[in-house]
């Protein structure tokens, strides 16, 4: 087992080994052959210690010591690959689990080798996708290669060599997909099949991701991330690098939109069973039926709805990625995932008990229809409980944000902060009762705003322990909130005097302060419920969408170059030629417009009789319009094109 533990230790790049055994020379064909010659000898005999050494062995060279360069070298290669083969296709019953896992480390080790060609690997990754349900060598292969082609993904930037060879193609990633989609639906199932001990052993389990969730993760971080996080090269402005740039982000772009489309494809399946599930457990009489339902959130984000679809919600509100051509191409998907995670949410809440006391409760409805307004009271009745109902939102600024200095405060020391709650109509401040400064001129100044230029709210400094100044600003460091008004607040404090020998440290702590948009502490909420936050963050995102498509495409730059031209009242008044079905038709009558032109030549504009009336013939034979000598100019002011300049002809 030292080879073994050899292999493992040079599985890290970190470690000085690594590097050691990639200087090797490579090993020789007759060495390889030979330990051909080991295996099949050893497998004749079924001698599993043998087996399961020679395996390992060939783990460490087909990583550090091969290359298969030569013809001699590649027959051996085909000869090391058919026995790795016959041990994983060989019966259970003849191999035991722990030669197939390492059979499985060999080939995952050796796949550059083995198969040389990206057509073969992707053949022996169809193989095992498609077949891997039906044989367990193939499945466990299946696992290794995915697991360690996750692993790589993670450490390569998008568009490096080893990009293409570590992120697979669209059908392979199908293929992978699918079986994403058949383990969820099973997971998901089995909180209704299984039996009460088995139900609770599966609890104990999730939320473990099997290798294709992972792999599937691993190329969806690696795709947003890059998205998000690329940056232009700051030291190369040339127009090469930025198209280069720019098409590396549309090459990103369409490949998150094709990810996207089959992720959303895949839960809205996922999602589709898990209503089929929660609405026959409810239907059902068993008699743990309430613990299954709770159970079955946690079994959901064990799925791909957990693993996959908040990442990429979270990840499709980022501004490189709200375009209309994502928002055009996600959003059916999105509204039927609305209607389904609401609608289970919905089932699940119905079922809890606090929402059964609420409904269950005569008297403490009707106290409170009591209090309302008749019109008020009538909206009550029409209301109908949805999945939030009664459920209380997740508040984290209700916890509030600390700002402190260093404690204690040292010479000279500066310190500026500023805290800003979106939408908090005032701001409540509560200090640290250790508050304390050397002299009351080493002083914390509140502003009601985002700077020191705001309105000044307050100052305090000092301290009574019998130090320094021996007194406090004002009525000294508050003990009650402290109101402002505003959602900004900005904190600079200043130390100027110098640290006295005899002040000890407490009389220098400095501030530290609590800034809430509360005036009490409220009880931060632990969050929601699983479904009820993804109803609500596909609801944010489809919104989202729906505002790109309402707004429409970009004004682009021809656009406003041309602001003038398009605001123009007598281009507005003019009738342009329609093409329909390939054909032109000719320009129709001109309507009136209520709006004047607003030239000054206006007055002296009339169209001409014979363009009133439309023409006869093809569309070319339309009249010429004569526009005034100063619609002409303002035209030409506007084009940047000169009149042309016409020469007298000398006889």
């Amino acid at each position: 087992m030292c080879i073994h533990q050899l292999n493992l230790l040079a599985a890290s790049n970190s470690l000085p080994i690594t590097n050691f055994l990639g200087k090797q020379h490579p090993i020789e064909a007759h060495h390889l052959s030979s330990i051909c010659d080991i295996m099949e000898k050893a497998m004749v005999n079924g001698d599993t210690c043998i087996i399961r050494c020679i395996l390992v062995v060939f783990q460490v060279v087909f990583k550090f010591f091969f290359s298969p360069q030569t013809e001699r070298n590649r027959d051996t290669v085909r000869r090391s690959g058919l026995l790795l083969w016959q041990l994983l296709m060989a019966p259970r019953d003849q191999i035991c689990s722990e030669i197939q896992k390492e059979v499985c480390l060999a080939i995952s080790s050796g796949l550059n080798i083995l198969y040389p060609g990206e057509a073969e690997i992707n053949n022996l990754l169809k193989l095992v996708l498609t077949e891997g349900e039906r044989n367990s060598g193939l499945s466990q292969l299946r696992d290794v290669i995915l697991t360690n082609l996750a692993e790589q993904l993670q450490n390569n930037r998008f568009g490096s060599e080893d990009d293409d060879h570590y992120r697979l193609n669209d059908e392979l990633l199908h293929y992978i997909l699918k079986i994403v989609v058949r383990e969820s639906c099973v997971l998901i199932t089995k909180c209704q099949t299984v039996s009460k001990d088995d139900f609770q052993r599966l609890l104990s389990t999730v939320p473990a991701a099997s290798s294709c969730l992972r792999y599937l993760m691993a190329v969806q971080n690696h795709l947003l991330s890059n998205t998000i996080l690329i940056k232009p090269d700051e030291n190369d402005d040339s127009d090469s690098s930025l198209q280069g740039e720019t098409l590396k982000v549309q090459e990103l772009k369409t490949s998150i939109l094709s990810l996207a489309t089959q992720i959303l494809t895949g839960c809205d399946e996922v999602l589709e069973m898990l209503q089929q599930v929660t609405t026959a457990l409810i239907n059902s009489d068993i008699s743990d039926r309430e613990q299954r339902l709770k159970g079955l959130e946690q079994i959901t984000k064990a799925t791909m709805l957990g693993h996959l679809l908040p990442v990429l919600l979270t990840s499709l509100m980022h501004p490189n990625l709200q375009t209309l051509t994502m928002a055009d191409a996600l959003m059916p998907q999105l509204v039927q995932l609305v209607l389904y995670t609401s609608q289970t949410a919905l089932l699940l809440k119905t079922q809890s008990p606090a929402f059964s006391e609420l409904n269950s409760s005569p008297s403490g409805a009707s106290e409170q229809k009591g209090k309302l307004l008749p019109d008020e009271r009538m909206l009550e009745e029409k209301e109908e409980p949805g999945f939030l109902t009664g459920l209380k939102i997740p508040a984290p600024w209700a916890a509030g944000k600390t700002v402190e200095t260093v404690h204690p405060v040292r010479d000279n020391y500066k310190f500026k902060e500023t805290v800003h709650i979106p939408g908090a109509r005032c701001l409540y401040l509560r200090f640290d009762n250790r508050c304390s400064s050397q002299y009351d001129y080493d002083k914390l100044v509140i502003y009601a705003g985002p700077n020191t230029n705001s309105r000044k709210v307050a100052e305090y400094g000092g301290n009574t322990l019998g130090y320094g100044s021996r007194s406090v600003l004002g009525t000294g460091w508050p003990k009650d909130l402290v109101k402002v008004e505003g959602d900004t607040v900005t904190f600079s404090f200043e130390m100027r005097s110098g640290r006295e020998h005899n002040t000890p440290d407490k009389a220098m702590w400095g501030f530290a302060c609590t800034v809430r948009a509360q005036e009490s502490s409220e009880d931060v909420s632990g969050g929601l419920p699983f479904l009820v936050d993804l109803a609500l963050g596909l609801s944010v995102l489809a919104c989202s969408m729906l505002r790109i498509l309402y707004n429409g495409p970009e004004i682009t730059k021809d656009e406003e170059t041309c602001q003038e031209l398009l605001r123009s009242k007598l281009l507005q008044r003019c009738q342009w030629q329609v093409e329909a079905n390939g054909v032109i038709s000719p320009a129709l009558t001109p309507s009136p417009s209520p709006l004047p032109l607003t030239i000054e030549e206006d007055r002296e504009f009339t169209y001409p009789s014979d363009v009133l009336v439309p023409p006869v013939g093809h569309y070319f034979d339309l009249p010429r319009i004569r526009l005034p000598p100063g619609i002409m100019i303002k035209l030409r002011e506007i084009s940047g094109r000169a009149r042309p300049q016409f020469r007298p002809s000398i006889k």
